[in-house]
């Protein structure tokens, strides 16, 4: 029978064990929480030692807290002990509700296993009830959620010896310790929760630390860079639209940054490099090309693009180094225009003169055009903008399977018959040698160079005056007759022959002028051979003269 104290010592208990519980929710880490669990079983439920196992990760189980002597807590605190050993023990004895109850007389074959375990010295039991020092009391913690608790997944187990009363745990006592696991359980997985959550926000503060200072880094990399440096945007209806530059950009094309943010590169780039913009701005690429500055200029820069892409809505923006090459294409440009013209007169040289003239060329047979005049007859819709050839739109294929080309004709035989073609004027200037021997070469350079300057006086923009050599030089003019390319050559002959100061004295040359005509079919020797065939036919023709330079 109950006696009429146990009442009044149940709640106390009960009191005591609600306080605990208690504690167990507002303790401040999950090691504390732990402990607390331990410490509750040895202070409220009344047993000597209490042990807290709980899973790991692997599935193992560790002695994560221990209570009631420190002896066996230094012994025994953080050892582990397989799943498979603590699954045979949870799966034997009596089960008392959630609870599992290992007498000694079956728990002998476990001692040998490798979990953790302790034994209370004492007496070997001398009534009926009474706890053996080799019992076993397990209290499994499931995670909650699961009706019953049992159904949800094993959690840890608490390991509990010898109640202090000294007798097996009755109805109340099993209750209790059964209701403990199962806010033990409810407290440890809110103390996993809250530390999972404390370590996650330490983690993304860290994380949100390490990116301010990478944007702080970025900021000053791209503010200070000593080249120009914009971010502009990709996609939509702002597609191209300049974001932010710094102070070097700005700089170079005189420029504020709050006028920048009102433009797109294509709208500042040479209309000529629009399409080289549009290549590298689609495949994030690098080009040279000029931009334009806000006194009307252009200057020369390199871009480097780099597509800064976002994982979800893909490329976002681009990111473009600007660097000044200015002073790099000028020596391009001054190397270039040396090997392509006389270093003396500043004229296209010989080599320049046969690329232009190739370039008016096709290698096309002088038969295929008779062909074709023979197949289509001659009508204005096949006529070229000089009246005669083809000139197909691009992209079209033309009869005999050319490119697009305007064929270059000419005029035939001695009288003007109207047809306008690309004139050859080969000149050769009369007594410059003399020139040479009596005065020096200084002198024959002067002649030349103003020579040079009045052969390009004396022609339209677009045609081109070439020193050939020595003192032979070409004159290039297209969309002439035969009559207006005779008047030409006698123009420049009059202007020619006008006196020269060379060494601080009048000199005079004379010139002789050779006029061929370009052909499609002829190579560009060809077509120069022909003018200067024609030019010592001419000089053979005229009357010697005996003129003294000078």
């Amino acid at each position: 029978m109950e006696t009429e104290s146990e009442p009044y010592v149940r709640l106390a208990s009960l009191r005591q064990l609600h306080q605990v519980m208690a504690d167990m929710n507002t303790a401040r880490s999950l090691a504390d929480t732990l402990q607390t669990v331990a410490d509750g079983v040895v202070n409220a439920l009344g047993y000597e030692m209490a042990g807290v196992n709980l899973v790991r990760p692997d599935g193992d189980l560790v002695v994560a807290a221990f209570s009631g002597n420190s002896a066996a807590e230094a012994l025994i605190t953080g050892r582990v002990g397989s799943r498979d050993a603590w699954d045979r023990r949870l799966g034997m004895g009596e089960r008392w509700g959630d609870l599992v109850f290992i007498p000694h007389t079956e728990g002998w074959v476990l001692d040998d296993d490798d979990v953790p375990q302790w034994f209370t010295d004492g007496p070997a039991p001398r009534f009926e009830g009474e706890w053996h020092p080799s019992d076993r009391l397990f209290a499994p913690m499931y995670t909650p959620g699961a009706p019953g608790g049992s159904c949800g997944e094993l959690l840890g187990v608490i390991s509990v010896d010898r109640p202090h009363n000294g007798r097996l745990p009755g109805a109340w006592g099993r209750e209790a310790l059964q209701m403990y696991a199962f806010q033990a359980a409810i407290a440890i997985s809110n103390a996993r929760l809250r530390s999972n959550m404390q370590r996650a926000l330490v983690r993304l503060e860290r994380e949100q630390q390490a990116l301010r200072a990478s944007e702080e880094s970025f900021r000053q990399a791209f503010e200070y860079a000593p080249s120009g440096m914009a971010i502009a945007e990709m996609g939509g209806e702002q597609h191209g639209r300049i974001l932010r530059t710094n102070d070097a950009l700005c700089r170079l094309l005189g420029r504020p940054a709050s006028a920048m943010r009102r433009y797109a590169f294509s709208d500042l780039v040479h209309p000529e490099d629009i399409g080289t913009l549009l290549r590298t701005s689609a495949e994030g690429g690098r080009a040279e090309l000029r931009l334009g500055r806000r006194d009307g200029s252009y200057v020369w820069v390199s871009l480097r693009n780099s597509v800064v892409a976002d994982a979800a809505d893909g490329p976002r923006f681009l990111l473009t180094h600007v660097e000044d090459i200015e002073e790099r294409k000028r020596r391009e440009l001054q190397l270039a225009h040396r090997a392509s013209h006389d270093s003396l007169t500043g004229l296209p040289n010989s080599a320049e003169l046969r690329s232009r003239l190739a370039a008016r060329l096709c290698r096309r047979p002088a038969h295929a055009l008779e062909s074709l005049d023979a197949a289509y007859g001659h009508h204005p819709a096949f006529d070229g903008p000089t009246g005669h050839g083809f000139d197909f739109a691009p992209g079209a294929e033309s009869y005999d399977g050319y490119d697009h080309h305007v064929h270059t004709v000419a005029p035939e035989g001695e009288q003007d018959d109207g047809t306008k073609g690309l004139a050859v004027l080969f000149c050769d200037l009369d007594g410059f040698k003399s020139i040479n021997d009596r005065f020096g070469h200084n002198a024959g350079d002067a002649v030349l160079i103003e020579v040079a300057r009045r052969l390009s006086q004396g022609v339209r923009d677009g045609d081109t005056v070439a020193r050939l050599g020595g003192d032979e030089f070409v004159i290039l003019a297209d969309g002439l007759g035969r009559a207006d390319a005779e008047d030409l050559a006698v123009r420049l002959r009059n202007e020619i022959i006008q006196p020269i100061r060379a060494e601080g004295r009048a000199v005079r040359v004379g010139a002789s002028f050779g006029i061929g005509w370009a052909h499609c079919g002829m190579t560009a020797d060809e077509v120069l051979k022909s003018a200067d065939e024609r030019m010592y036919v001419e000089k053979r023709s005229r009357p010697k003269q005996h003129r003294r330079a000078g």
